[in-house]
Formats: C-alpha cells, sequence, structure tokens
C-alpha cells in the first residue's frame, strides 16, 4: 500500500535542491534536478519505512 507524503522541495544556493517533509521528520534528499530530488526522497521515505518496521520503532506519520 502506498501512502502520500507531503514534500517540500528548495532550491539551494550552491546549486540543486534539497528535499524535505514536515509528515516525515527524518526524510532528507538532495539532488541536481528536481525531479533527481523527488526520486531519491521516495528511495530515503521507503527505506526509512523498512528500517522502522525492522527494528520495531513508532512509525507515526501523518499520511494522506
Amino acid at each position: 500500500m502506498e501512502k502520500l507524503v507531503k514534500i517540500q522541495i528548495e532550491k539551494l544556493d550552491e546549486g540543486g535542491y534539497l528535499a524535505t517533509s514536515e509528515d516525515f521528520e527524518d526524510l532528507m534528499a538532495q539532488g541536481d534536478t528536481i525531479e533527481e530530488t523527488l526520486e531519491i526522497a521516495r528511495d530515503v521515505a521507503e527505506k526509512l519505512v523498512e528500517s522502522y518496521v525492522a527494528h520495531g520503532d513508532n512509525l507515526a506519520l501523518k499520511l494522506y
């Protein structure tokens, strides 16, 4: 099952983009383009969820 997580993309002064999420505070991803940054953010979110589940950590997200 897939859930949506709100992502904020910010252009960095030194180049590239940074993705963060208020819904998922551990999520941070950086890429050269918006598309690359979103792809990396999705991969990071999937890995974080897998890690939380594997370690029995609380996965309290505001999922939509």
